[in-house]
């Protein structure tokens, strides 16, 4: 039966049955959630008795602490929301997160994954909690909105979700605490035969890995606390004692993968430990971690990779599939493990997109999933809790008749109907490599916030998301322009100011797109142009200016914009620390104005492009630089320079000293429709003459093929 302790009965009772359901939840392997609302101070005294009535092992007190100093000594560890990302890998039996201050979704994802078995997740909130945004959405307050004018549609969600909740114990201060009755748990799986696992998914993870073969790649899918990380730790382990030379390991950050090198660091007590990630054998074998662009740039070097190499990349949904597609390239023995939902990323993102590059490249790859808890047991309350409020598990909705036109969806709508929530974000995780629990925040209360849907609304085939930017007054955009001031959000229209110099692109109207995603079982048959046109024409009419985006420089998505009409504008001159990629922007005018500010823009990048090409951007993939030479000013070969380009193709020339020609032959040939042959020597010739690309090892090789290419093309 509930359990219902009153305030008449007194804190010490109330503590009493808590502690006893927590012990209960101990002997069935689970967690739960407890909701403590009241008075926040009032609440947080009542959370710090829990603390110390009993025994916690590791408890760890989030967020805010004491209100008038911000120090609770008494409740130690403690640190803020925005560093529990650093908790990853280790493992509480309590977690405290005081959110009557301000509340962090993807925090709470972090956290949720290193509760124990037995563990409560104490999260303290207001008693009118999500009547009015909290202090958190100060990071979605973007210029000039103030934090406290937006919307809470989230929070006053997530509030009606854990009254509705039978698997939660809610504790209201000054009124008592509800036991929720815990259902009968399943029966316990046997132990593993392997001693260094503690299940058999693990067990089998760890054998496979140990027995990569060559070109045979491993794909290991799990959810959130299966103990794919520490299998990784294990095989690299034993690969070591083997005799592995060097065991390479990659992740979004490095924090991701701190459970696999305290498993190698306890496996192998007599190794040298170089950092926390970096461990070296006695013998000299090594794993180490690499981050995603140094990891690319060195497989661009020809200095990583190779016959015998080894890589395990870990949350490989978080990291873009052109990249995973490189290293696999790349690495003869490699495995990707990645989390199927999560705070990192989608799996099934991942999945959709990376699984033809493996089919490609690696038709004999191998795919695992992990399916048995390892910190607490099938049934536990708190992970489908955390799976509802998050939408860890959103699915993707059914491919169905899309026929009619696009249509707006209001903020306020969505937040209402869970399933129209829960079918949308599911479409746009399959959609993107990176969609966080923070993402749904974002999507019901982001201010100058537009939602456009393709399809009936609990089956959406396709969603386009847009922000309104810019608008700034002249004197506040040529102080962004100088560097003397950086408003919140604008990312679009900042970077063309601060980063390009034009003033006019903060002062002119944009419409951002964030997201786009359409069902892919509906690609390639115009869902997501339409959806486009759709918010273009709504947006001409409410006078907007410049319709834009920003991507990562991969060829298939700049294909993609460029097909839809939109101008490049600028790329980012430096890799994304995580993605590894550089960022494309591109525009589109919607009115006479905005033409003019995309005139000056196309400008300054036509000026500066070619002179970053040789340096800052020396290593753009050559498929993108060829797709943005396709959108330059026509160019047509002078007698002078199509002679320099025959004398190198047909003579001995020295292609250095007709480097010129080969580039006005390069930028001609991107603008003409080429079949597969010439399209590749163009892809080669574009990276030679404009990043000094080398065509083959060795300068005689390399020179003999760039003759070949400059022929096919002339």
């Amino acid at each position: 039966m509930n359990t219902y302790v009153s305030s008449a009965s007194g804190l010490a009772r109330g503590l009493s049955a808590v502690i006893g359901h927590a012990k209960r939840l101990q002997r069935r392997g689970w967690r739960q959630w407890l909701w403590l609302e009241g008075n926040p101070a009032r609440a947080r005294c009542e959370a710090q008795t829990l603390w110390h009535a009993y025994a916690w092992q590791a408890p760890l007190w989030v967020g805010m602490n004491d209100a008038a100093s911000g120090e609770l000594p008494s409740c130690k560890p403690s640190l803020p929301a925005s560093q529990a990302r650093t908790r990853l890998g280790q493992e509480h039996q309590l977690i405290v997160y005081d959110a009557s201050e301000g509340f962090d979704p993807d925090a709470l994802g972090a956290l949720g994954g290193t509760l124990m078995a037995g563990g409560l997740l104490v999260l303290i909130t207001p008693h009118d909690w999500g009547s009015t945004p909290d202090r958190d959405y100060r990071r979605m307050a973007d210029y000039p909105y103030a934090w406290e004018s937006l919307t809470s549609h989230y929070i006053a969600r997530l509030a009606r979700l854990l009254r509705a909740d039978a698997g939660v114990i809610h504790w209201r201060v000054g009124e008592g605490v509800h036991l929720p009755r815990l259902p009968a748990s399943a029966r316990q799986q046997t132990p593993p035969l392997d001693a260094d696992c503690l299940t058999h998914d693990q067990a089998r993870a760890v054998a496979m890995l140990t027995a990569l073969k060559r070109r045979r790649p491993l794909v290991i899918t799990a959810d959130r606390g299966r103990g794919k990380s520490a299998a990784l730790g294990i095989a690299c382990a034993r690969l070591l004692n083997k005799g592995i030379e060097t065991i390479w390991v990659t992740a979004p950050r490095p924090a991701a993968v701190a459970p696999l090198f305290e498993r190698v660091a306890a496996l192998c007590p007599q190794d040298e430990r170089l950092s926390p990630y970096e461990l070296r054998l006695a013998s000299g074998q090594r794993v180490a971690f690499v981050a995603p662009d140094a990891l690319t740039a060195g497989v661009e070097r020809d200095e990583l990779g190779g016959d015998g190499s080894y890589l395990l990349v870990d949350e490989a949904a978080a990291i873009p599939a052109v990249l995973l597609g490189r290293w696999l390239q790349a690495f003869s023995r490699i495995a990707f493990a990645t989390t199927v939902h999560g705070y990192e990323g989608s799996g099934r993102g991942f999945a959709l997109r990376f699984r033809d590059q493996l089919d490609r490249y690696t038709p004999q790859w191998r795919e695992l999933t992990l399916e048995t808890p390892v910190r607490w047991r099938a049934g536990d309350p708190l992970e489908a809790t955390l799976n509802r409020l998050l939408l860890l598990k959103a699915p993707m909705p059914p491919r169905v008749s899309d026929e009619g036109k696009p249509y707006r969806v209001s903020q306020a709508a969505l937040a209402r109907d869970e399933t129209a929530l829960s079918a949308l974000f599911g479409l746009l995780v399959q959609s993107h490599y990176r969609t966080t629990p923070a993402d749904v925040r974002q999507l019901l209360d982001g201010p100058a916030t537009q939602i456009r849907v393709h399809g009936p609304i609990h089956a959406p085939q396709g969603v386009v998301v847009t922000r309104t930017e810019g608008d700034f007054t002249p004197e506040l955009a040529e102080q962004v322009a100088r560097g003397e001031r950086r408003p919140q959000g604008h990312l679009l229209a900042q970077s063309l100011a601060a980063h390009g110099g034009c003033r006019r692109a903060l002062i002119a109207r944009w419409r951002r797109v964030t997201r786009i995603a359409v069902h892919p079982e509906a690609r390639r048959h115009g869902s997501g142009q339409a959806l486009l046109t759709a918010e273009m024409a709504a947006a001409r009419d409410e006078g907007i200016d410049l319709f834009g985006a920003t991507f990562g420089a991969e060829a298939g998505l700049v294909r993609f914009w460029c097909q839809a009409g939109f101008l490049p504008v600028r790329v980012g001159i430096s890799r994304d620390t995580t993605t590894g990629e550089f960022a494309v922007m591109v525009a589109k005018a919607l009115s006479p104005h905005g033409e003019q500010v995309l005139v000056a823009l196309r400008q300054r990048f036509q000026e500066a492009f070619f002179n970053l090409l040789a340096f800052e951007l020396r290593e753009l993939p050559t498929d993108v630089l060829v797709l943005l030479l396709g959108h330059w000013p026509r160019l047509t070969l002078s007698e002078t320079q199509r002679q320099d380009a025959e004398d190198v193709a047909y003579a001995k020339r020295d292609p250095r000293l007709a480097r010129a020609a080969l580039q006005a032959l390069s930028v001609n040939a991107a603008q003409q429709a080429l079949t597969p042959a010439p399209q590749a020597a163009l892809v080669a010739l574009a990276g030679w003459a404009f990043q000094n690309r080398p065509l083959e090892k060795g300068h005689k090789a390399s020179v003999a093929a760039l003759r070949q290419a400059v022929a096919a093309l002339l």
